[in-house]
């Protein structure tokens, strides 16, 4: 019952507790997804289904090129968000004004990936017909899914998931029981417990019987073992002896599984005192998980004291009604709050406890109230330390924040506070890859509300940063106009200058300099007189980022404005709005012909992204390296970068041109130049050895080409190349030795061959190179083709030597 699951790249088996048994379902489902594009493990609560699919996915996982992936949607309350939280567990943020299922066809059209969508039962058919869609354009997509019902979609493999075997009583009479599966989970989760037990002769009788009792399924087991905190195997047998009579009348035989697991939540309730109880129903305000801080505030009231709730909660924790998931390595290290969920069960459970109460709007304006209050603590401690802190924070609650926005959206009375809460999460929504989520929210709260509040006022032009940053010039026009209605109807000289600041950026994105000179000018003015220190430095690399293209002058005065922004973030232990003044430091020296500072600016903003991951200035700044290198001549580093800013910009579904016509003329005549350079044979070798690297990878890949490590940047020459690109020799592993065939494949893939290129220059399933690229990784210990191309040219070189 320990076991985690949570959205995104799936890291290996689960391992809080061990796995058991099992190996039968195993070798059946691995059977299954060799040749099903499809497969759902169906079955009751509790009987395993999540478990098995991620010791299915673990074990299958490198036969799939890019990874096995898991979707929770447990949490998710609404089917229409389905693509979005797909597109959250890929690590594809946000961006761009597309529909989420737009954006995931893109970036799975060419994919060979495993998508693990847990917990679909509640969302069946949206389910059914998001998968649908998206395996119809991803050839190389499979999905494995868990759910109470099947999908009913063409091609849907179906595997029924059992309850784990269990000893009959003839069987406990005659032979030991160790054999079964039940009966080694409960013995595993009882040692937890109690190291020393063991099962013995005397207390065989009663663990086969517990396991006949619940039927086999796991989560049963494991919150019965939990009991011997306080009661002996005999005691727990004769309790759940009379808890079943009561609940079913004495017909054991007949019981369904789900009123079996129906049962036990129900004696795990019994078994709780009022105040927990009342605290394990009052949790279920929580979608996405909660932290002591936010039970504490929205649950410690009335019958609760806030003082009482983190004791509850450990008790409930302890009867294994809620799991407590533990930061571990550097999460650990870093001082991050301990996390707590309720598994989905028990979540239901609890909801349908609270809404008997009598306190469900209460406890969702609490909830609503709480992340109001964080919302408005991270703006106003946002120029400071810790910002990518308080941002991983935010992501963390991120379907406890859509949750609250949902209520204020759909209570009378409550839009205008959720209007504020989106205008307040705007750095969750920019900074954390969340603009689709943030636009959704805001243009249905603003819809909803219409008095000319300094709230709405504030909603509105954060709504227009919103519209301008995903290409939506008109959209934002139509905001920024009411906001300065809303500031000239007010009286209220701070909220003109945003709607100049946000205008500006309007212009600058047109590619009308000297009005957004001027304007940024004006807001920059407003924001230091009010002591507005983050919306200044966001204006003043905004304002220099347009001086850049404005002649020499300009440049000059807005590379002097960047590096005073520099030292000021820098005595605020401020990065976010320091890594943009480096880019566009960057952009300023290079228009000035000082293409060594611009490429030093360029590196030491990717050094803050390495951290922040800011999707928009990763890619403009990786970007802005290809055009200064290409300007130094170094076509080769400048193609490699290019196509690196490329798989930043498709990750989140937009391209630099949202970004005005002044930068996507710069991108376009790299282009040219590296294309007139390097001639489209060799463009090609580039963009096969770079491939689509994540937004780690590209920064990673730009900070080596930059500072001359060319392992990942400069992919390898072919013998026709015009301009062999520099090379690294890589050690191989004290005694690792490659096949010959795995020799072979390495020697095409420096070549810049592609997998499918290599079957057919091999006579062999793409299958089979898929296997041995693996093979190859896995014995170098590298983690990419690259790696491996160079390593191949390296031990030539020293052959030749």
């Amino acid at each position: 019952m320990n076991h985690t699951t949570v959205s995104g790249p799936l890291q290996g088996a689960p391992d809080l507790t061990s796995f058991i048994g099992r190996r039968d379902e195993i070798t059946a489902t691995r059977g299954l997804l060799a040749h099903a594009r499809l497969l759902t493990l169906l079955g009751p609560g509790g009987v395993g289904k999540t478990r098995l699919s991620l010791e299915l996915a673990a074990r299958s996982r490198k036969t799939f090129r890019d990874g096995a992936w898991v979707v929770e949607l447990a949490a998710l309350e609404d089917g229409s968000l389905i693509g979005s939280q797909i597109a959250t567990a890929l690590r594809l943020p946000d961006q761009s004004n597309r529909s989420p299922l737009e954006r995931l066809a893109d970036y799975l059209r060419d994919r060979q990936l495993l998508l693990i969508m847990d917990n679909c039962e509640h969302l069946v058919e949206d389910v059914a017909d998001v998968v649908a869609q998206l395996l119809e354009v991803a050839p190389g997509l499979r999905v494995l899914t868990t759910s109470r019902e099947p999908l009913e979609i063409l091609g849907e493999q179906i595997y029924l998931v059992p309850p784990l075997a269990a000893p009959s009583d003839s069987a406990a009479a005659h032979q030991s029981i160790e054999a079964y599966d039940s009966v080694l989970l409960l013995i595993d989760r009882a040692r937890s417990i109690d190291p020393e037990f063991q099962l013995t002769s005397h207390n065989q009788s009663a663990i086969a019987q517990i396991c006949q009792r619940l039927d086999g399924i796991p989560l049963a087991i494991e919150l019965a073992a939990s009991r011997l905190r306080s009661l002996s195997i005999t005691e727990l047998l004769k309790r759940l002896d009379r808890r079943f009579d009561l609940l079913t009348g004495g017909n054991r035989v007949a019981v369904p599984r789900q009123a079996t697991l129906r049962a036990l939540v129900d004696w795990s309730y019994e078994l709780c005192s009022p105040a927990e109880r009342l605290l394990w129903a009052r949790l279920t305000v929580f979608p996405g998980g909660f932290d002591l801080e936010a039970a504490e505030e929205v649950c410690g009231f009335g019958e609760i004291s806030r003082g009482e709730v983190l004791d509850l909660l450990d008790h409930l924790i302890s009867k294994s009604l809620v799991v407590a998931e533990r930061p571990r390595g550097s999460l650990a290290r870093s001082g991050q709050q301990q996390r707590y969920r309720q598994l989905f069960t028990f979540r239901e459970y609890g909801a349908e406890l609270l809404e008997a109460s009598g306190e469900t709007a209460d406890l969702r304006r609490r909830q609503r109230d709480h992340y109001l209050q964080r919302a408005a603590d991270m703006v106003s401690k946002w120029c400071g330390p810790d910002q990518a802190g308080r941002l991983a924070a935010a992501r963390r609650d991120h379907a406890n924040l859509l949750s609250a926005l949902e209520w204020s959206a759909t209570t009378p009375g409550e839009e205008l506070a959720g209007a504020t809460l989106a205008a307040l999460l705007r750095y969750h929504w920019h900074a954390g890859g969340n603009l689709s989520d943030g636009r959704r929210w805001m243009d249905r709260l603003l819809a909803l509300t219409q008095e000319p509040t300094a709230e709405r006022g504030n909603a509105l032009w954060s709504a227009a940063w919103v519209c301008l940053v995903q290409g939506d010039r008109d959209g934002a026009k139509v905001y920024l106009e009411e906001c300065r209605q809303v500031a000239e109807l007010r009286n209220d000289p701070v909220l003109a200058a945003h709607a100049d600041h946000w205008d500006a950026l309007r212009h600058l994105f047109g590619g009308d300099l000297e009005p957004a000179i001027d304007m940024f000018g004006s807001a920059i003015a407003v924001h230091r007189r009010v002591g507005d220190t983050m919306s200044a430095l966001i204006a003043v690399f905004q304002r220099a980022w347009a001086q850049a293209y404005a002649g020499r002058a300009h440049a000059e005065a807005g590379l002097a404005a960047c590096q005073g922004a520099i030292a000021e973030s820098e005595a605020l232990g401020e990065l976010w709005t320091k890594a943009y003044s480096h880019w566009v430091s960057g952009l300023c020296q290079r228009h000035l012909g000082d293409l060594d500072s611009a490429l030093n600016s360029q590196m030491a903003g990717l050094e803050i992204e390495r951290d922040f991951l800011d999707g928009i200035c990763t890619a403009l700044t990786i970007d802005d390296m290809a055009w200064t290198l290409a300007a130094k001549g170094q076509f080769e580093q400048a193609g490699t970068a290019h196509l690196a800013a490329r798989s930043v910009w498709r990750g989140f579904g937009t391209s630099i041109a949202a970004f005005g016509p002044h930068l996507e003329g710069d991108s376009l005549q790299t282009i040219n130049l590296v294309q007139q350079a390097l001639g489209e044979s060799r463009v090609a070798q580039i963009h096969a050895a770079v491939g689509e690297p994540s937004e780690v990878e590209a920064i990673e890949i730009a900070l080596k080409n930059a500072s001359g490590a060319t392992e990942v940047a400069a992919p390898l020459h072919s013998p026709s190349s015009q301009q062999p690109a520099p090379r690294i020799n890589l050690k191989t592993p004290a005694g690792v030795s490659l096949t010959k065939r795995e020799q072979q494949i390495a020697g095409l893939l420096s070549e810049g061959n592609t997998n499918k290129d290599i079957a057919g220059t091999l006579v062999i399933s793409p299958r089979t190179v898929d296997g041995h690229v693996e093979n190859i990784l896995s014995k170098l210990g590298f983690t990419s083709r690259t790696q491996i191309a160079a390593w191949y040219v390296g031990q030539g070189e020293k052959a030749a030597n």
